[in-house]
This record gives C-alpha cells, sequence and structure tokens, in this order.
C-alpha cells in the first residue's frame, strides 16, 4: 500500500474520531440522581435555645420567651413549623408556637372533660400528641382515660374511651383506657396508643374498633409476640423507617419495638446510658432519640452506639425532659416540663470551621425553672400534725451527708427534714398534682417517697397507713405473685389537697421535704412554716488553711500561720454549725453560706474584702455530683447515718451557690509580705451571724 493511501486512511479515521468526541461534548450530561437527605451526625454537640417559656409556671400568651406553661408534657410539630404543646398541670390546654415565636392557644380551657368547639373544650393532663396526614391532632388525654381529637376545623371529639379507668377492647365508645400517656398515628390513620397503666399497646382502627396488639395482665419485661409480651408503664411512641413502632418502657429502662407482625423486641436494652426513658424521636436512617427521667438527652445509632448529648457532666442537664420531635435541618425540639420551657436544640456551628472542628463545649444554655420562680403555696403548713404547730427541724439543704459504706462526703442534703414518730400522717402542705409517671418510688426501702407537683415526700410508706392499707382510690397498689406489695403506682394526673394524707413516716422517723424540680432544687425554708424561728447565732469553731495535700499548715512559734506568696495558693476551711429555736441542744445543722474576708494586722479589711466572699450559699441545689467535694473539706460529714457528730467544714475559696461549682484558692501573690488576717463569716437563712473563733493570723512570707 502506498504512503498516500496510508496517508487518507489516517486522514479519515481522524476524522471520525473527532466527530465522535464533538459528539460526546455536544450531547446533554446525563442528569444526576437527586441527592437523598445527608446521614445523621453522631455526637454533635447541642446548642440548646430556648423556644418559649420564661421558666416560670402558669399561663401567659404571647411572645415565646415571655409565655408561661403549667405543664408542656407533649409536643408535636406540622410541616408549616408550627409546634404544638400539651400543656396540663393547671391549664389543661393545647398550645402553639408559632414560627414567628408567638404563643396561643389551639384548645381547651379549665380541667374536665368536654368536646365541642376548640376554645370551650376540657381536657384533664393532656400528654403526648400526634398529628395525621391531614393535618388533624390527637391527644392522649390521661387524666380522663381517654383519647381525644382536635379536628382541622377546630372540633373536639373523645375518639375513644369511656372516661373510666380500666381496660376493655371492642367498640370505642365501651372501650376502656387506664391513664394513657403515648399516641401516634400511622399512615392509614390508626392511632396506636400507649396504655400507660395497663401496660399495653393498643390500637383505634379507622372503623372505631379498638384491639390490644401487645402486653399482658401484669407489668413485666418479656419480648414476644402480642399478648405474651410484657411492658411496664410505655409512656411514649415513635415510629421508626421500617414501619416499626418504638416504645419508651419506662420502668424498664428501655426501649422497646413492635413489629408489624405483632412481635416485640427491644431496641435499647436497659443497664446503659437510658434511665427511664420519656420521649423518643426517630430519624429517616433510623438515629434515635432518646430523653430520660434524670434529664438527659441520649442519641442511639441505628447499630445500636450510644452517646450523650446533654446532661451528663460537665454538659447541662433538663429537670423533666418529657417531649422530643425533629425539625427540618436534622435539630430537635424538646419539652421540658418541669421547667416550663420549650427549647430547640441544633448542631453547633462556627464559621469558618468544619463540623469536626466545632467545640467540644457547648455555649451557656438557658435551661431549668426560673431560680426565683413562687413558691408553692403552702400558707404556712407542715408536712405533720398540727400543720399550723411547730415541729423540730433536724436537716437542711446543702448539708454534707455520708453514705452506709463509710464515706463521709459522699452527697448533698436537698432538702429540710422534720422529726417525726414512726408511723405518723404525713400530709399535703400544698395543694399539688402529680406530674410525673414515675410519682412514686422505692417501696420498702429507707427512701421511699412521693412527687407531688413541685414537692418531693420522703422517708414515707407512699399512699397507705402504718398497717400498709391504701387511704383511698388514688393509691393503686401492684401487689407481686406472693400478694407482698411492689409497687405503688399513683398516675400521672392524680389531685390532692393541702392536708390530703400522703403517707406515714418509715423507719427514718422524719419526713423530708424537697422543692424544685430534680437537680433544681431551692430551699424549702423558704416556704415558710408556721412557728418556725432561728434566733441562734450560728458557731465558728475554727478556720483552717490546707497546703496541696488537703492538710493543715501547722503554725510557727508565734501561733501565726505562714503561707508562701508565691505558688499555687491555699484552701481556707471555716468549720461552723447551727441551731433553730426549740430544737434539741445536740442537733447541729448546716450553715445557709459561708465565706471569709482578708484584714490587715491591725483587722481592717483590705481591698475588695470590705464584705465577705460568700462563696458557699446554698440557696438552691447544685447540679453536678462533685459540689460535695467542693464545699466540703476532708474530716467532715458523718459516716453512717445516725453518727453521733457531723462536722461541717467549709472550703470556702471554692465556689458552691447559685448553681454554680468552681474550684478556687487564696492566692497572696499580690500582697506585700507580712502579717494578716484570715476571718471566718458564716450566716444562717434568718440572717444571724456567727460567733466563735473566727481569726485565723497568718504571715505571708516574701
Amino acid at each position: 500500500m502506498t504512503r498516500a493511501r496510508w496517508a487518507g486512511i489516517a486522514v479519515v479515521a481522524a476524522a471520525t474520531l473527532a466527530a465522535l468526541a464533538w459528539t460526546f461534548l455536544r450531547s446533554d450530561p446525563v442528569p444526576e440522581p437527586p441527592p437523598g437527605p445527608l446521614p445523621t451526625p453522631l455526637g454533635w454537640i447541642a446548642q440548646i435555645d430556648l423556644l418559649a417559656g420564661d421558666g416560670v409556671g402558669g399561663l401567659q400568651e404571647g411572645a415565646g420567651v415571655q409565655a408561661r406553661f403549667a405543664d408542656p408534657y407533649g409536643l408535636v410539630v406540622d410541616a408549616q413549623g408550627v409546634v404544638y404543646v400539651a400543656d396540663a398541670g393547671d391549664n389543661n390546654r393545647i398550645r402553639r408556637i408559632h414560627p414567628d415565636g408567638r404563643v396561643d392557644t389551639l384548645a381547651g380551657q379549665g380541667e374536665g372533660w368536654r368536646d365541642g368547639p376548640a376554645l370551650q373544650a376540657q381536657f384533664n393532663t393532656p400528654s403526648q400528641i400526634a398529628l395525621d396526614a391531614a393535618g388533624n391532632l390527637f391527644v392522649a388525654d390521661t387524666g380522663n382515660h381517654v383519647i381525644r381529637r382536635i379536628s382541622v376545623d377546630g372540633t373536639v371529639s373523645t375518639l375513644a374511651g369511656d372516661g373510666q379507668p380500666g381496660f376493655a377492647d371492642g367498640a370505642a365508645a365501651q372501650a376502656r383506657f387506664n391513664g394513657p400517656m403515648g399516641v401516634a398515628v400511622d399512615a392509614q390513620g390508626r392511632v396506636f396508643v400507649a396504655d400507660t397503666w395497663n401496660d399495653r399497646i393498643r390500637v383505634i382502627e379507622t372503623d372505631g374498633q379498638v384491639r390490644t396488639l401487645a402486653g399482658g395482665d401484669a407489668p413485666g419485661n418479656v419480648d414476644g409476640a402480642g399478648i405474651g409480651a410484657r411492658f411496664d408503664t410505655p409512656v411514649s411512641l415513635a415510629w421508626d423507617s421500617h414501619g416499626n413502632l418504638l416504645i419508651a418502657d419506662l420502668y424498664n429502662n428501655a426501649v422497646r419495638r413492635l413489629a408489624a407482625n405483632g412481635t416485640v423486641d427491644t431496641r435499647v436494652p436497659a443497664g446503659g446510658l437510658v434511665s427511664g426513658p420519656m420521649a423518643l424521636a426517630v430519624t429517616h436512617d433510623d438515629v434515635l432519640y432518646v430523653s430520660d427521667i434524670n434529664g438527659k438527652l441520649v442519641q442511639i445509632s441505628a447499630y445500636g452506639h450510644a452517646v450523650a448529648l446533654v446532661g451528663v457532666p460537665p454538659q447541662p442537664r433538663f429537670s423533666r425532659p418529657s417531649a422530643l420531635a425533629l425539625d427540618a435541618d436534622g435539630g430537635l425540639y424538646l419539652a421540658d416540663a418541669a421547667s416550663y420551657r420549650v427549647h430547640h436544640l441544633h448542631p453547633v456551628v462556627v464559621p469558618g470551621l468544619a463540623r469536626q472542628e466545632t467545640p467540644t463545649t457547648p455555649p451557656p444554655a438557658l435551661i431549668g425553672p426560673a431560680p426565683d420562680a413562687p413558691l408553692p403555696a403552702t400558707e404556712g403548713r407542715w408536712p405533720l400534725d398540727p400543720q399550723q404547730g411547730w415541729h423540730e427541724v433536724v436537716g437542711t439543704l446543702g448539708e454534707v451527708r455520708g453514705s452506709f459504706k463509710g464515706e463521709s462526703r459522699h452527697h448533698l442534703h436537698d432538702g429540710f427534714d422534720i422529726r417525726g414518730d414512726v408511723g405518723q400522717t404525713v400530709r399535703a402542705v400544698a395543694d399539688g398534682k402529680v406530674s410525673s409517671p414515675f410519682g412514686a418510688w422505692s417501696v420498702g426501702d429507707q427512701a421511699e417517697g412521693l412527687a407531688l407537683d413541685r414537692i418531693r415526700y420522703i422517708h414515707m410508706k407512699v399512699g397507705r397507713d402504718p398497717q400498709g392499707r391504701a387511704f383511698d382510690a388514688r393509691w393503686p397498689q401492684l401487689l407481686d405473685l406472693d400478694g407482698k406489695l411492689e409497687r405503688v403506682r399513683v398516675r400521672r394526673g392524680t389531685r390532692f389537697q393541702a392536708g390530703d394524707p400522703l403517707g406515714s413516716i418509715n423507719r427514718m422517723a422524719h419526713v423530708h421535704l424537697s422543692v424544685g424540680a430534680s437537680g433544681f432544687e431551692r430551699n424549702a425554708v423558704a416556704l415558710g412554716f408556721t412557728g418556725y424561728a432561728d434566733a441562734f447565732a450560728p458557731r465558728i469553731t475554727g478556720v483552717e488553711v490546707l497546703d496541696d495535700a488537703d492538710q493543715p499548715i501547722t503554725p510557727g512559734a508565734d501561733g501565726r500561720v505562714p503561707i508562701s506568696r508565691l505558688g499555687p495558693g491555699v484552701q481556707i476551711v471555716v468549720e461552723a454549725w447551727d441551731q433553730v429555736d426549740h430544737n434539741l441542744p445536740r442537733r447541729r445543722l448546716g450553715l445557709y453560706q459561708v465565706g471569709y474576708q482578708i484584714l490587715d494586722a491591725a483587722g481592717q479589711p483590705l481591698l475588695g474584702y470590705e464584705q465577705p466572699r460568700f462563696n458557699i450559699v446554698f440557696n438552691r441545689m447544685p447540679r453536678e455530683r462533685s459540689a460535695t467535694l467542693v464545699a466540703y473539706a476532708p474530716d467532715s460529714g458523718i459516716t453512717v447515718h445516725g453518727s453521733a457528730v457531723t462536722r461541717f467544714r467549709y472550703l470556702v475559696t471554692n465556689t458552691v451557690r447559685d448553681g454554680l461549682v468552681e474550684t478556687g484558692r487564696w492566692l497572696p501573690e499580690a500582697l506585700p509580705a507580712g502579717d494578716y488576717i484570715i476571718r471566718g463569716s458564716a450566716r444562717d437563712y434568718s440572717g444571724n451571724e456567727a460567733v466563735g473563733p473566727r481569726d485565723l493570723k497568718v504571715t505571708v512570707l516574701p
């Protein structure tokens, strides 16, 4: 073949390739499939924003941060971003938080059971709520033992239940529930119910028939099919991406799963981060969010890996996070019922930083009840007879307590103790309503107690007289197979009036009052008790400084304690105790506030120390467990309950007050070398100033 012919073939081939390439380049690109939702990040750092509620219980509409709720327990979000809140307590309404932050009432006025136009209807302790595809709202009306529906046109009707506590399947109007708390709706419009005190999962079919899907005639923790399964106090429901119904099984400390075929298994077993699950939310990729009764928010992957987003130190914690709902961007709405607030949580994002580079500590959060919220109205009542007469006080907030294992600084006392005889009737000091589904606990134990609104009554046989007999029908008793009392199952929504009997004092021979949400307790002496008086001046018994090994620094031959001017500084210890009027002389109580001053050798306060620095103030309970060791020096407390001697040795250079817990030292490096005086100061709640040997002479070394 000639060279010319080869050249021609090459030209044709090149032209053909060029044409093909041009065709390829000119053709429209194949469209990429639309992106799906991103995987849910695990372990994100939660920024907690306040959506609504000023932390004070009440009823107030308007701007979110000034609005007030009584018991914002249930929560759901619609496609327009409106957040619906089941507000129980004394409000018994369904409230709305609009996208612009405005709060108003959708339905309800006053406690009762009445159908009709939304603003004329009545509810009794609404708990979880759910929306169907058409926008109808379903309410687990716990105190009425029924399921309600709020139609899109605003009409409230009773979907199922006859209003009497009990158990009956069948036609909706004749069916019976027992304090139902959880509700969910599927795509077909069927309404599923966590029938809490029947320990069952029920369904209301679209034809109005009610039937039981799972759970039997007694509480338990058993996986299996249908009525062979067992639950214990199921309180909340949510759907996963596969159509399984997830169940917050409160008393079992577990999250259970009910499949479409009726089989129950355990999605999250007991023994992990979750303790007493209250509410659930599930993402598109089956990442589960669980809030629990101890104030945590836990994220659990589809494979079971769990991480606490909120509630494990040094994170903040909620008081009673009772409801969760996903937002459109992967964040969460959360109702903190005992704090009267609704929050929005989302991942912390810092401009210019990738997600994995975001801070490990979230910004400060405005959570918990308002610290100065009005206390329950007790009119001076004591929890024992005579309710308007004096009783001996045997414990105050913030006192150091030991353990039965010999640890002297085990925990801080979170309430107010009043001495009483074993078997004496404990009475309500104020009107109240049981708001927690875990209203009573620890039957037969020394710490058995009852939570009635914001007041906890502890060290009593709950709901029964000394012989174990229930006072009335408000105290259902659960017996084991041998007929032994296993639990008192007082329902959420149960009301009591001031003076009603709540229990009888157990072997601890006193009743303990705690006031405020768990982790946010206030000083119960502020309730005001008839005849309570304190004119006794607290006693300071000594002032010391401790070295780096927590050992007292020994005074020199001149009687002064030498302190290095440089170095890490020292800790100052003030040992003191108090009494109140009419108490037994041997009864020593802790102080309300303790601090110190620095004086010159002539006894004049130095600049900045004109007034005592009261770093230890027990106006409310610190949330951190570490506060015990921060507030009290070694050799404080008692090794076992009932020991004859109690020592209160306060580390006044540390801070435990206003919910803060911080360590600190006195650093004399800015002072000239020379002689000084450290003066301890202490006051009781009534304002009495301490007396005693409160001055410690020190020498700051060159």
